[in-house]
């Protein structure tokens, strides 16, 4: 997969060239899956907030931005429909804009659904996540992340790439999350980690990992 991991969707110029740039074609020629799943999980993820990612009237910029199409993939209704429906889905779209929301809780239903074990077959595919969206791709989301608690009791996800990722670095409505305290966490974390901030984005292909900001960041190392 191609990855675009955002700390609040596609939020700057720089972040939006380089969705295109891992498209290959224009957004207005590419047709979109959206997964909302991660915003049921966390304790103030509500139905108006899956809706407004659905519908693009959140603050945070995935599904509209001129999509050709627009189609919602809803993680925990898979299990029930089956592979010969869902996959055709997955495999006919360019690109899965991936809500926010609880990063455990959107790895359980990427297991349980079979997403999980459909990714590395998607090798054109563009995976845009956006906060809990991003972290889910990683190894350890770090204990400070935790609410939902998953079936393997720890911290762990996907590991598609081998960081990790503080989101929302110094945001103004979190007043928590201080390079301080994301250094901290850094501190817990068993392998290199990125503290990113909203004008941030990290860009994957093949394992080439490229920082993408017109913001501030950091990397930390074990």
């Amino acid at each position: 997969m191609r990855l675009l991991l955002t700390s609040a969707g596609i939020a700057n110029a720089s972040i939006h060239d380089a969705l295109v740039d891992l498209l290959g074609k224009p957004i207005a020629e590419s047709h979109a899956l959206c997964i909302p799943t991660a915003a049921y999980g966390h304790p103030q993820g509500t139905p108006v907030g899956a809706w407004r990612f659905i519908s693009g009237q959140s603050a945070l910029p995935m599904c509209e931005l001129g999509w050709k199409s627009v189609g919602v993939l809803e993680l925990t209704a898979l299990p029930s429909i089956g592979e010969e429906r869902w996959v055709p889905w997955v495999r006919e779209a360019d690109v899965l804009l991936v809500n926010g929301g609880d990063a455990l809780y959107l790895c359980h239903w990427m297991r349980q659904s079979g997403l999980a074990d459909l990714l590395p077959s998607l090798s054109e595919t563009v995976w845009a996540g956006l906060s809990a969206g991003s972290m889910v791709m990683t190894p350890h989301i770090g204990e400070d992340f935790v609410e939902w608690k998953s079936p393997s009791g720890d911290d762990s996800t996907l590991g598609v790439v081998d960081f990790s990722i503080f989101p929302h670095l110094d945001h103004e409505l979190l007043p928590e999350n201080t390079m301080a305290e994301a250094e901290k966490w850094a501190a817990g974390i068993p392998n290199r980690a990125y503290a990113i901030d909203d004008e941030t984005a990290i860009k994957v292909i093949d394992g080439h990992v490229e920082v993408v900001s017109e913001g501030h960041w950091k990397l930390f190392t074990p």
